[in-house]
C-alpha cells in the first residue's frame, strides 16, 4: 500500500486517539460553561437594548454596588460605562471559575469572605440541571439547581429589603443564567444503563469539520462556541447583537424560568445530538446548520427575556 493511499486510515485513527484523551480531560474538569463569553454578552447586548431608560438606571444603580465594577470598566475602551458593567457583568459567573478569591465546594478550601461579597464559592451547580433524553433508568440525582436557583435570584433582586451587596451579587448571576436556560445542553443529558449521565454532552466526544482549529471537541463545547469566539467584545457584539433582534422577533409572553428550561429540554431531545452511535461522530452540514439556527434563536429570546424579566422585577426601583 502506498503512503498516499493509507493516510485517509491514519488520520481517523488519530483523530479517534485524540477524542479518548480529550474525553479523559473533560471527566476530569469541572462542569463547562454554558454559551462561550461571546453569547453571554451578545445576550446581554440584546437586553440592553430592549430596556427602556428607567430599566438602565435601574440595573446600572446596582452594579454600580458590585465589587467588580470597577474591573469591568477595563473593558471599556470609550464605550458607555453602563453598558460596559452590564455587558461584562453577564461573562462573570463564569469568569470567577479562573478568580482565586472564589473556590470550589468539595475541592477547594473555602476563601475568606471578601467586602461586598455575600458568597465566595463558585457555585458550579447553578448553571444547570441534568433532566434525562431517552431512557433513564437507575437515574442518579442531578445536582445542578438552576431550575431553584433562577426564582430564587429573582426574589433576591426584587427585595428592596436586601442588603445592597445581595442585590448587586444577585444581579450578574440572573443576567447569566437566563442565558444558561437557553442553552440546550444545559437542561438535559442522556443516561447510561448504569444511572450515569453524560454531563450535558460534556462526555460525548465529536469531529467538528467545520471548525479547522479544533475539530475534535465535547458536544457540550460544541453548542456552547455557537454565537463566536469567546473573545468577541464591542462593536462585534453590537452588530451580532442588532442582527438577531432584526430576524427573531420576541417571544410573546416572556414565560418563566420553568418554561425556558422545558424549551431547551425539547430542543435537546430532539435536536442537540447528532445522529449515529459510533464515536466519536463527525457532524453532518446539515446538523450543524440547524445547530447554528437553533442557537441563534435562543440567543435572542434569552436576551428579550431577560430585558422583560430585569423591567418587571426592577419596575419600582
Amino acid at each position: 500500500m502506498s503512503a498516499l493511499t493509507a493516510k485517509p486510515a491514519i488520520i481517523p485513527a488519530a483523530l479517534t486517539w485524540l477524542c479518548r484523551v480529550l474525553l479523559l480531560l473533560v471527566l476530569t474538569t469541572s462542569p463547562a460553561m454554558a454559551w462561550n463569553s461571546a453569547g453571554h454578552r451578545i445576550v446581554a447586548m440584546i437586553a440592553w437594548e430592549r430596556l427602556d431608560k428607567p430599566g438602565r438606571q435601574a440595573v446600572t444603580a446596582i452594579l454600580r454596588q458590585h465589587p467588580d465594577y470597577d474591573l469591568w470598566q477595563l473593558h471599556a475602551k470609550g464605550a458607555d460605562p453602563d453598558l460596559t458593567a452590564f455587558v461584562e457583568a453577564a461573562t462573570w459567573p463564569d469568569d470567577i471559575r479562573q478568580d482565586k478569591r472564589f473556590y470550589t465546594a468539595d475541592i477547594d478550601a473555602p476563601t475568606p469572605t471578601l467586602d461586598g461579597f455575600p458568597d465566595m464559592e463558585r457555585r458550579l451547580t447553578w448553571h444547570y440541571v441534568d433532566r434525562p433524553v431517552g431512557p433513564a433508568r437507575n437515574r442518579l440525582p442531578s445536582p445542578g439547581v438552576i431550575d431553584r436557583q433562577l426564582p430564587a435570584l429573582m426574589r433576591v433582586l426584587g427585595n428592596r429589603r436586601a442588603t445592597p451587596s445581595e442585590r448587586a451579587y444577585a444581579l450578574p448571576w440572573l443576567i447569566h443564567l437566563i442565558g444558561d436556560a437557553h442553552q440546550p445542553l444545559h437542561t438535559a443529558s442522556r443516561y447510561a444503563v448504569d444511572g450515569q449521565s453524560d454531563n450535558g454532552g460534556n462526555r460525548v466526544m465529536i469531529i467538528n469539520p467545520f471548525h479547522t482549529r479544533y475539530p475534535s471537541m465535547s458536544l457540550h463545547r460544541y453548542w456552547d462556541d455557537l454565537p463566536g469566539p469567546p473573545w468577541l467584545r464591542g462593536s462585534r457584539v453590537e452588530e451580532t447583537a442588532a442582527l438577531l433582534a432584526r430576524r427573531y422577533a420576541a417571544p410573546n409572553p416572556i414565560g418563566t424560568a420553568e418554561l425556558w428550561l422545558d424549551e431547551s429540554w425539547q430542543i435537546a431531545r430532539l435536536a442537540a445530538y447528532p445522529a449515529g452511535d459510533e464515536e466519536p461522530t463527525t457532524i453532518s452540514a446539515e446538523f450543524h446548520a440547524r445547530s447554528r439556527e437553533i442557537a441563534s434563536r435562543r440567543l435572542a429570546e434569552a436576551g428579550y427575556r431577560l430585558a422583560d424579566t430585569l423591567r418587571q422585577i426592577l419596575r419600582e426601583d
